[in-house]
């Protein structure tokens, strides 16, 4: 064991590692619409996107508290300061409005700097979707 540790240590400080870590998390939103008849996606209001730096096109891990689906998608801008947390496409099934989830977006960046890395995270209200200050 001790020798597979300095092995990784010397790993580290000759090559440049690139780990995935979390950049950015909604904690807690409340899904307001499910569109299952739209082309794909998740629209998110821009205050949301904007708290925990988030950006059009992204792409989001989704969690859904209340059933414990995991999916994938991408962000669309939603109406700044309306809440709005809507699944669209395929993802819509596996959601319903009302539903608790929790949206995360991952960054690569090398090892050193990923140990001091802080990610953004908001907790809205999770009735309004607002932000609380």
């Amino acid at each position: 064991m001790i020798i597979l540790y300095t092995r990784l240590k010397a790993d580290l400080e000759n090559k440049k590692m690139i780990v995935e870590v979390l950049k950015s998390k909604l904690h807690r939103v409340t899904v307001t619409e499910a569109n299952l008849n739209y082309i794909g996606s998740i629209t998110i209001d821009e205050d949301l996107m904007d708290a925990v730096n988030l950006i059009e096109g992204e792409k989001v891990q989704i969690v859904n508290n209340n059933n414990g689906a995991r999916l994938e998608t991408y962000i669309i801008k939603g109406e700044r300061g309306s809440g709005s947390i809507c699944l669209n496409g395929a993802a819509a099934r596996l959601v319903q409005p009302g539903d608790i989830v929790i949206i995360m977006s991952y960054a690569q960046m090398e090892f050193e700097q990923a140990k001091v890395f802080k990610p953004w995270v908001a907790f809205p209200d999770t009735k309004t979707n607002k932000l609380i200050k």
